[in-house]
């Protein structure tokens, strides 16, 4: 049984029960019971039409819980409507549930929190790592969200910077591990730069792009990470990079900077770079400065740090993070990096083994644990 295939999916049958009268997330539950249908029953008995089949099944479930929910007549009339089984149509409807799920009646935060939840499949821990709150924050804000939309109908799609904000960071996760997940950000970003003549969409797409070129040289063959400035630039994928440029600057030319089109110049400034020695960290640092403005995101700050290290020496750097929140996910690793830049190798090893215990995922904590190694072998020899 293909779990890409069911993920893929998931968002035109959730699409599908929302035309058909579904509210959200009645509709959303009722997908949810389907998958864990197919699972049970597709091994032994896989159906010829998969999206036919789970519309059928999801739609029933969706009708069963109506039952038990509202008057008789009320459930009389959903099961007239109950679709016969059967193809369902080929199209694909996923951009066009983003923006449904980007509700006017939703906040920006819930709304983007919500659409990766239902339709970007990531879990509610993933959805609060990126926005820097706990697990149970984000979980209430995911609830109060599905209770928000229970009760009004999809016929004002949300705006193209909510839908943004979704995707970057659907991509973002994607990018730190699930290749999949990331190839799907970049189709449907393009998908709504065909759609969208906005040069925040375009410079959306070239980060991707420019990001996405990269991944190949990301891992070692072992699985374990490559930084930056160790990658083989020959893994690169040049045609991407290329597009992503000539993207970014096209939006550039428009004169109306966004956040996206700063950090695509910051990963355009990395792609020029033919060796890491050769980046351009000044220009790096004041494209940090525009985005800063633009956002003041202690994200943006924390990585301004970095830069500023690489420019002006690592105590410039170990400078500015000293203005941050110590708590702030990957500072302890940066502060460990700074450290060891400027020769305090004891400190830094003691920060890199303490940076691999907050580490969010395995591949992070494995690199920041062989960090630690290696300062403590120099450091016996």
């Amino acid at each position: 049984m293909d779990e890409v295939l069911l993920r893929s999916l998931t968002p035109s049958v959730l699409t599908v029960l929302v035309r058909r009268g579904a509210d959200f997330a009645a509709a959303e539950d009722a997908v949810q019971d389907a998958l864990v249908e197919a699972l049970r029953v597709w091994a032994a008995d896989p159906p010829r039409d998969a999206k036919g089949w789970l519309v059928t099944v999801a739609w029933r479930k969706f009708l069963d819980a109506t039952r038990a929910d509202t008057a008789r007549r009320r459930r009389e009339d959903r099961v007239e409507e109950e679709p016969a089984p059967g193809p369902a149509p080929a199209v694909d409807d996923t951009l066009q549930l983003y923006f449904l799920c980007a509700h006017p009646s939703l906040t920006p935060a819930s709304a983007v929190a919500l659409t990766l939840r239902a339709v970007g499949g990531l879990t509610t821990r993933q959805i609060a790592e990126a926005y820097l709150v706990p697990e149970a924050t984000m979980a209430q804000r995911i609830s109060r969200a599905k209770r928000t939309v229970s009760d009004v109908r999809f016929d004002r799609p949300g705006n193209v910077a909510t839908v943004l904000r979704v995707l970057y960071l659907v991509f973002n996760e994607g990018y730190s591990g699930d290749v999949d997940l990331a190839a799907e950000a970049i189709r449907l970003t393009r998908q709504l730069a065909a759609r969208i003549d906005h040069p925040e969409v375009a410079g959306l797409l070239a980060l991707m792009l420019l990001h996405h070129a990269r991944r190949a040289a990301r891992t070692a063959s072992d699985g374990s990470l490559v930084p930056l400035a160790e990658q083989d630039r020959g893994r690169w994928d040049t045609a991407l990079i290329a597009e992503g440029v000539g993207i970014l600057q096209a939006a550039l030319a428009r004169d109306r900077l966004g956040e996206f089109q700063a950090q695509a110049a910051i990963a355009a400034l990395h792609a020029d770079a033919p060796t890491a020695e050769e980046t351009d960290w000044v220009q790096i640092v004041e494209w940090y400065d525009e985005l800063t403005r633009l956002t003041d995101s202690p994200v943006v700050r924390l990585n301004r740090a970095v830069a500023v290290g690489e420019a002006d020496g690592p105590r410039a750097g170990l400078a500015a993070l000293a203005a941050l929140e110590a708590s702030l996910p990957r500072h302890t690793a940066v502060a460990a990096y700074l450290h060891e830049r400027d020769g305090d190798l004891a400190t830094a090893a003691r920060l890199y083994a303490e940076a691999a215990h907050k580490a969010p995922n395995l591949a992070e904590r494995d690199h920041l644990t062989r960090q630690a190694s290696r300062l403590n072998a120099r450091g016996c020899r």
